[in-house]
């Protein structure tokens, strides 16, 4: 695990430092806080996935169960065999500013991580981008929980070309799959001075300005161009089987993976010929990258 990842993710118990520091104000215990609400299916925060009367979604605010659909696919690695992902819906390939506090380069002992966004707000993203904060000596950690606290102290601030895949959900969700073994663990971090939660994927480095992304050839039970078509529809699957025909063009070996896929969505009458990337390919497609989305494999 990298260093960064160490500081993102570091389940390190809260403890009050002795010392005084230049905030002059109090820490706040992570277990005391209030919470913020998390409502991944809004309106604002969902595209393929939002709540209606129908869907079954979970309400704002309560566990999400990633393990079940239509959280988790089933689909095809890139030399037909199974691959299984999760579904966190589309994002930007923009990501947004996670903020890790550091002293001489080290992490904070105790101090979570800083957002200002979580689903539905602007600019938010599953995927952030590391900003490094360097902290005075005396810094007791969580005395500063919120970005618009980290700029009025105007501490220096070094964004890194470090990218994390760490979707914001409701305390108590669970998604107990990785890639590798990943650790499933729900973490905490601050935002606006409220405690929030997310889960890490990474099954591989990412790195750079904007979240690469790598193709996925998908087909539903009904084409896009027919009525109630495409992602409302649900994906085609074997009869009696979870098991989709939808290839993801790399895996997390591969040099070219990221779990921002860039969909391609193909004719369902191919459905029983696609069997690996390259029968995917030779699908007609219908849709040529119609949307990105965070599916990270995690089998």
């Amino acid at each position: 695990m990298s260093r960064f990842m160490d500081l993102l993710i570091a389940a390190v118990p809260f403890a009050l430092v002795a010392c005084g520091d230049d905030t002059g104000a109090a820490p706040v215990d992570p277990a005391t806080a209030p919470r913020a609400m998390v409502d991944r299916f809004s309106a604002a925060a969902g595209t393929l996935m939002v709540r209606d009367a129908a869907n079954g979604l979970p309400a704002p605010g309560a566990p999400i169960a990633f393990d079940e659909g239509p959280f988790i696919t089933t689909g095809l690695a890139p030399s037909g065999g199974v691959a299984r992902y999760y579904n966190f819906d589309v994002q930007p390939t923009a990501p947004a500013p996670i903020y890790v506090l550091v002293h001489d380069g080290e992490p904070v002992a105790g101090q979570l991580n800083i957002i200002d966004a979580v689903p539905g707000d602007p600019g938010y993203n599953d995927f952030w981008r590391v900003v490094m904060v360097s902290v005075p000596e005396d810094y007791v950690a969580n005395s500063v929980t919120s970005l618009d606290e980290l700029d009025a102290e105007g501490w220096p601030m070094t964004t890194t070309e470090t990218l994390v895949n760490c979707p914001v959900v409701p305390e108590g969700s669970t998604a107990t799959r990785r890639f590798a073994g990943g650790d499933p663990s729900l973490h905490r971090g601050w935002y606006r001075g409220q405690l929030v939660h997310y889960f890490t994927f990474e099954e591989k480095a990412l790195a750079g300005a904007v979240v690469p992304t790598s193709p996925i050839y998908v087909t539903f039970n009904t084409n896009p161009d027919q009525p109630g078509g495409g992602p409302p529809s649900g994906f085609r699957t074997e009869p009696g089987s979870a098991q989709t025909h939808n290839v993801v063009a790399t895996m997390p070996a591969d040099a070219g993976y990221s779990p921002l896929w860039r969909v391609q969505v193909y004719d369902n009458a191919a459905f029983g010929t696609v069997r690996d990337l390259a029968s995917a390919q030779a699908a007609t497609r219908l849709g040529t990258d119609v949307a990105d989305v965070n599916c990270p494999i995690v089998e």
